[in-house]
């Protein structure tokens, strides 16, 4: 069960962005470890990375308050010090009203506001100038002394007209803003530290609200974070004094707005952050927090001062019937567990509600959806049975807004967590109390009367050991099931080594390498994935064959001779036990007597070698595991320890699938792929298409209607497309332009958030900045795949992104070199050089 308070859920400080840091890498991992000093290291690096995912001027936009910059600079210094020397470049806006207003006391001006706005004559601007440019330098100044280049930027960023020119009199409104002054500063290493004094077209400056200038350069550069740091730490409550934690303003902004506490400057601050993030991605968040604990509230699930963000609007149903049950199959066959390893019929499972009593929550994307379980008796406990979240779901804390809304409807709750469940620190600061019994903890909340627990204490502690059902019909019966929940969801590869350790005999960790043989090592795609396994840690190459090569040495393996054979289906049976994997890099249509060999006389399903085929025989076949790990929930099934045959997918498809699947719950209509392969795509049996001279300053299309890929597509992605075929006259590398038509309006920045979202920590998927194009030039040869373009049409209803991919790397031998290291318990990218 995820229930962070925001941020992704898997993440490797690997993917750190430097951006000119000046910091040598020793003294970042120092200052790493000491942001450990203040959460988990799984807290600090899911966010190192969360913030490292974008380009470094949409990192955060962080508002400072003139009292902060008197009372706390140096704090204020040393907390952005740490973000830069972790490679972030915040940018800060600041304010100066309490020095500005000194500097009037002491110029016999009595400050003077109107609904809140201080009036600014000439001499009231001419003070506040100077107050600016003296505190932007203090500030520039304090971060130099700590070694942390910055630069102050008193005007250029800001044009504005007049508010109201007879009202304000020197007051701004802001009409634009130059990103471009903000980017130079930092590409060229250095902090940018801005006032919000702004411009007229001819030079007038303006004085600008802090706030709204920090909004409005927050609405240009749509940063993930937006920071008010102030005094108090936080928004406050104004009747009870406590400090607000989260604010999610789908659920809560109209019934908040209505409180009689909220007025005046809070009405207003509260006003314009809804305003703000209204405008923004879903994927941004507001902070209000102290100079003091900025880190803290950055870099940890729990925080310290108010967020508010957009959050999602969740429906409460005690209907099966009102489900979308097509979507809800989806989410269940890609992120449920307990569906992935096989477990739970998802069709008995939804019969199951219908018949019983049961409280359902989902929202309108189906990218969460839980189920608690109403007890029998008044003197029963609701037990939470299901929850399930996409990564979406958990980076825009979804998860989270689910639990308040849980909390709000069940007084008393219980639910059941394994031991090496991920999420168990989280479930012991929501329970109110805990039993464990072998390897499973049972929680619960607002149970008063111990006496209440105790049955359900004595069937837990009989029944943990034993139980296999998830169709909990009652709490009572629930704890006699000891099911873990499908929300609790581990996705550690260690354990699933662990799995295949037990079933296959060897560990990712043993001395004795998994064995591997190739059966038709003659073409291009032999040749790249001989040359992978000449380079595994953990794999070596067993076996090599092809009847054309046979007897001859394998020139691309290095680490000892391996000579080709020529191998028969008898053969692969007879050395069934001395070959961990047998890869079938065969025609279409020729492999299935050598799979059958492997096989057939098997002691049981899962007692022959892994078989993966790179042909496409077998990508239609449900037996067998379509191999896409960054797709569809298939890394977690490879992971369950049970797979055992694997179909590798096509080139065009891997590429095709990465680059639409983000969207595919926005299609409108057909998707139409156009795509372009080097000629290494069409083999090395001579023919037209593989023919330098016949390619020369040429392009052919090809299978113009049912390409065999495009029916790939469609049967897993579960949507139709178009898809036409070409072949270039380069030798390898895909490029493939796909339009696609939405449902919905969007700007390119909100759909490459969504390919950010979907391949966050994908070491095999890069997704590009808006604009940038990705070409074949510069994936041929590489191991992952380039998403980009992200150009919207002018009624934001259509998007054409553009993907490249090598055809014989991550669309053939790379994969496959993945696919069998997940499928044999080893490191998934072993032996794959990561961009």
């Amino acid at each position: 069960m995820h229930a962070l308070r925001r941020g992704p859920q898997s993440l490797h400080l690997s993917g750190l962005r430097t951006y000119h840091n000046k910091s040598t890498i020793s003294e970042k991992e120092t200052i790493v470890k000491l942001l450990y000093n203040i959460g988990s290291r799984k807290e600090v690096e899911q966010y190192l990375r969360h913030f490292s995912s974008v380009e470094s001027h949409q990192f955060a936009v962080i508002k400072v308050g003139g009292a902060v910059l008197t009372d706390d600079l140096d704090t204020l210094a040393s907390s952005l010090t740490f973000l830069n020397r972790v490679g972030l470049y915040p940018i800060v806006v600041h304010g100066a009203g309490p020095q500005l207003n000194h500097l009037l006391e002491k110029a016999g001006i009595e400050p003077d506001y109107i609904d809140g706005i201080r009036i600014t004559d000439a001499k009231t601007l001419e003070i506040a100038r100077q107050v600016f440019q003296e505190e932007n330098l203090r500030l520039v100044e304090a971060l130099e002394k700590l070694g942390t280049r910055a630069r102050p930027i008193n005007g250029g960023v800001f044009t504005a007209k007049y508010l109201d020119k007879d009202k304000y009199k020197f007051v701004g409104e802001i009409t634009s803003v130059n990103k471009e002054l903000v980017e130079s500063c930092i590409r060229a290493g250095a902090l940018p530290i801005l006032t919000s004094l702004a411009e007229t077209p001819d030079g007038q400056i303006l004085n600008v609200n802090a706030d709204i200038a920090a909004g409005e350069l927050a609405r240009v550069l749509e940063p993930l974070k937006i920071v008010f740091i102030n005094e108090k730490g936080g928004l406050f409550h104004g009747e009870t004094g406590k400090k607000l934690d989260v604010i999610n303003l789908d659920e809560e902004y109209e019934d908040l707005m209505k409180e009689s506490w909220v007025r005046y400057g809070t009405k207003l601050k509260i006003r314009e952050i809804h305003d703000l993030l209204m405008h923004l991605p879903r994927s941004s968040s507001v902070s209000i927090i102290s100079a003091e604990h900025l880190h803290k509230e950055l870099f940890t699930h729990s925080g310290a001062g108010t967020l508010v963000r957009r959050g999602h609007r969740i429906t409460r149903s005690e209907n099966a019937a009102d489900l979308d049950v097509d979507r809800l199959r989806r989410l269940l066959q890609e992120n449920d567990p307990e569906v992935l390893g096989g477990s739970t019929s998802i069709a008995k499972y939804l019969d199951s509600l219908k018949s019983r009593n049961v409280q359902i929550y989902s929202d309108a994307a189906f990218d969460i959806f839980a189920v608690i379980a109403h007890p029998r008796d008044e003197r029963g406990i609701p037990f939470l049975e299901k929850f399930v979240a996409t990564k979406t779901a958990v980076l825009n804390n979804v998860t989270d807004n689910l639990w308040h809304m849980i909390k709000k409807d069940f007084a008393t709750l219980s639910w059941i967590s394994h031991k090496d469940d991920v999420n168990k620190t989280w479930y012991f600061e929501r329970a109110d109390g805990s039993f464990t019994h072998g390897d499973k903890t049972l929680f619960w909340y607002g149970v008063d009367d111990l006496d209440h627990v105790q049955s359900y204490l004595r069937h837990f502690r009989g029944g943990a050991a034993t139980a296999t059902t998830s169709n909990i019909v009652s709490a009572e019966e629930g704890f006699k099931a000891a099911k873990l929940p499908s929300g609790s969801r581990g996705f550690s590869s260690s354990a699933a080594a662990a799995r295949h350790t037990q079933t296959r005999g060897y560990a990712s960790t043993s001395a004795k390498p998994a064995r591997i043989g190739l059966i038709g090592a003659r073409g291009y795609t032999g040749r790249e994935l001989i040359k992978l396994i000449d380079a595994h840690p953990s794999a070596e190459l067993a076996y090599v064959s092809s009847r054309e090569l046979n007897g001859t040495s394998c020139e691309h393996y290095t680490r000892e001779e391996v000579r080709y054979s020529n191998l028969s289906p008898k053969d692969l049976a007879e050395r069934r036990g001395d070959v961990d994997c047998w890869v079938m890099a065969l025609p279409n249509g020729v492999c299935k007597p050598f799979v059958n060999a492997v096989v057939d006389g098997a002691d049981s399903p899962q007692r022959h070698p892994l078989i993966l085929d790179l042909s496409a025989d077998y990508r239609f076949i449900d037996s067998w595991q379509y191999g896409l790990p960054e797709l569809y929930g298939h890394r977690e099934r490879f992971q369950s320890g049970n797979i055992w045959k694997v179909a590798n997918p096509g080139c065009y498809a891997t590429g095709s699938q990465l680059a639409t699947a983000p969207l595919r719950k926005y299609f409108s209509a057909l998707p139409s792929i156009f795509g372009v392969s080097g000629y290494s795509g069409a083999g090395t049996a001579p023919s037209p298409k593989n023919d330098p001279k016949n390619l020369a300053d040429n392009l052919i299309p090809y299978a113009l209607t049912d390409h065999i890929h495009e029916k790939e597509i469609a049967r897993h992605m579960g949507n139709p497309v178009a898809f036409v075929p070409h072949v270039g006259q380069f030798f390898q590398g895909i490029s493939l332009t796909v339009s696609i038509p939405l449902t919905k309006t969007f700007t390119a920045e909100q759909v490459r958030d969504l390919y950010v979202e979907a391949y966050d920590g994908e070491k095999l998927v890069r997704v590009l900045a808006v604009g940038d194009i990705p070409e074949v030039k510069h994936i041929a040869g590489k191991h992952h795949v380039e998403i980009g373009g992200f150009k919207v049409n002018e009624k934001g209803d259509r998007v054409v992104v553009v993907a490249t991919i090598d055809n014989l790397l991550k669309g053939a031998a790379t994969q496959a070199i993945q696919n069998i290291n997940l499928a044999l318990g080893l490191d998934e990218y072993a032996g794959i050089p990561l961009p």
